[in-house]
């Protein structure tokens, strides 16, 4: 098969509590082998079962700040009263080597990926089919108390008033179909002639 030089692509999937972006995420890397997942810091303490550094580095508020202000962060934060930021170093370095990753961050983390990234990045917001199923699916998860329903319904108001800011937009009614979709602008993204630094070269042996 054909190999030519690219640049690697920042996938970023966004969407409100319970959409389904994570299981997308999730589906989506165990269907691309390439794809490498972005290892979030967090000021949030581990859940039974997590791994730092594999899960998320954690971290505490005063080295999280430090890394903030010393620009170790491409984009970081606050998630209810707790701080969420992607390092930069690793991803830097995947895309400098044509490696794709890919990112579960909402659509402020998306904002700031992209100021720091301009032209790397490709965002993806996975809309519910309706807020009543929506609030049926953060029921599901285990989340009874009215208050907490009522708080979470009402941040997914807000995220999804900010779906014009990404570059496409998958409504989550039937998951096989939305995880095809996002995979689609994955392979269209990697295909984008600007991010093929290697296609000149390729198109000059061409037409010696």
């Amino acid at each position: 098969m054909t190999s030519i030089p690219r640049r690697g692509v920042c996938l970023v999937i966004a969407a409100p509590s319970g959409a389904g972006k994570t299981a997308i995420t999730r589906a989506l890397l165990a269907q691309e082998n390439e794809l490498m997942v972005s290892v979030s810091a967090t000021t949030r303490a581990p859940r039974p079962g997590e791994r730092d550094g594999v899960d998320y580095h954690f971290r505490d508020r005063a080295a999280f700040d430090a890394m903030a202000a010393e620009g170790a962060l491409l984009e970081w934060a606050e998630v209810f009263s707790r701080f969420y930021g992607t390092p930069r170093a690793p991803v830097v370095d995947a895309l400098a080597r044509g490696h794709d990753m890919v990112f579960d961050i909402d659509w402020q983390g998306f904002r700031q990926l992209r100021a720091a990234l301009p032209g790397d990045v490709t965002g993806v917001f996975i809309l519910p089919p309706s807020l009543p199923a929506l609030e049926v699916r953060l029921r599901a998860r285990g989340g009874d108390d009215p208050a907490e329903i009522a708080r979470r319904m009402a941040k997914a108001r807000d995220e999804i008033g900010h779906w014009a800011e990404f570059d496409h937009v998958v409504v989550n009614d039937d998951f096989e179909q939305a995880v095809a979709a996002v995979r689609a602008v994955l392979h269209a993204a990697r295909l984008a002639t600007t991010r093929q630094p290697g296609l000149a070269s390729f198109v000059a042996g061409l037409v010696r």
